[in-house]
């Protein structure tokens, strides 16, 4: 198989404001093209996209294509886990949606010291290894968002679990907060099969400060800024899949056209990498990657990531001393028809969901401060 897996996350739509409102001509030219290029891994999961994903998945790919030419991977959604009966609920929904009767991966989703407490509460693992019994999922795993000791926690007590799905990219690969060098270690050392998500980081990786972009375009003019990205994770040695969240025919065209014939990292590219992770870290107030589980569960229907993007933009504006900066009266306006910063109750439930581990309530706070006085 190889090493490219299309994330099924952030998909082409017709209403920018709509996550549901998924563009399935273009998805199915997508699918067509990615399987048509030799590629197999699709990943979806129960909530992406306002819970439409999966049956988006089954429309553009499962009922075109043969269902040996395909590997198809989902998720038990753990944080929307209350009893045991929950899960089988779920999983029989998962299998319609997707018109499927396996899963060739099936994870529990979004593992980390609280979702954790929840899987073991209510015999998540031997969930799992009772529907790999069934014949009705073929791989066992989970994708994780905590420190890298939680995730040794985890793999001592469950050594039936065969891969583990990390947040790694050159950016976080260092970082104290997400651990992705840590965590990766980890995963290898008890000898399982790593899948990488977010290796473009949201998006963040693929349109840089002009220094970083700079140093990347110097290197190679023809290689696209994302492509340096999905090459860091791509090449570690233990990486089974690179997951990449395609929302256009151009970003898959790119992504299939330099990992064709993969290419590793050379150590002076690597190193080259490490310096543009300095200047980006330089730049970003806030590293959200607008994988949106933060917004679910708000009270208060605060669009965490929008506020945050364009908290972004004043910030690196204000750094740069950029005149004629518009990033204050765009969010003014925005706010004249939507939630607030300032509108946040302090519940913390965006905190408990947010694989990065951000302190929500604190840098609401600060984008109150800045852009609503």
């Amino acid at each position: 198989m190889k090493k490219l897996g299309f994330g099924l996350m952030r998909l082409p739509v017709t209403d920018p404001e709509n996550g549901a409102s998924i563009d399935m001509e273009k998805l199915r030219d997508m699918v067509d093209l990615f399987l048509e290029r030799g590629y197999t891994y699709f990943d979806t999961a129960y909530m992406y996209h306002d819970h439409q994903s999966e049956i988006a998945i089954r429309e553009a790919l499962v009922k075109r294509h043969p269902r040996d030419s395909f590997t198809l991977t989902t998720k038990l959604p753990t944080m929307m886990l209350t009893e045991p009966g929950d899960q089988e609920r779920i999983f029989e929904e998962q299998r319609q949606k997707c018109g499927v009767e396996f899963f060739d991966y099936y994870l529990l989703h979004n593992l980390n010291r609280r979702n954790y407490e929840t899987a073991e509460r209510l015999d998540s693992f031997g969930f799992l290894r009772g529907l790999k019994e069934e014949g009705k999922i073929r791989h066992i795993g989970f994708s994780f968002h905590d420190n890298a000791q939680m995730l040794d926690t985890i793999l001592t007590a469950h050594p039936e679990t065969e891969f583990v799905q990390l947040q790694v990219n050159y950016l976080d690969w260092e970082s104290e907060r997400v651990q992705s060098r840590l965590c990766y270690e980890t995963a290898v050392r008890h000898g399982k099969k790593v899948i990488i998500m977010e290796p473009v980081k949201g998006g963040a990786l693929a349109k840089l400060p002009e220094e970083a972009e700079g140093l990347l375009k110097t290197a190679d003019p023809e290689a696209s800024i994302a492509s340096w990205a999905v090459r860091f994770a791509a090449s570690l040695p233990q990486v089974h899949v690179v997951l990449s969240g395609m929302s256009s025919m151009e970003q898959l065209m790119d992504n299939t056209s330099f990992m064709t014939d993969f290419v590793p990292l050379t150590q002076e590219e690597k190193a080259m990498l490490e310096r543009c992770a300095d200047i980006i870290n330089n730049y970003t107030a806030v590293p959200c990657t607008a994988c949106r589980y933060c917004t679910e569960g708000c009270p208060m229907g605060i669009d965490i990531p929008n506020i945050f993007s364009m908290y972004n933009a004043h910030m690196k504006a204000e750094l740069l001393h950029s005149w004629g900066d518009k990033s204050k009266e765009s969010y003014r306006e925005y706010i004249t028809e939507h939630h607030k910063a300032s509108d946040c109750v302090q519940c913390r439930q965006c905190e408990g969901a947010c694989p990065q581990h951000l302190p929500v309530v604190k840098l609401l706070r600060d984008v109150a401060a800045e852009l609503e006085n």
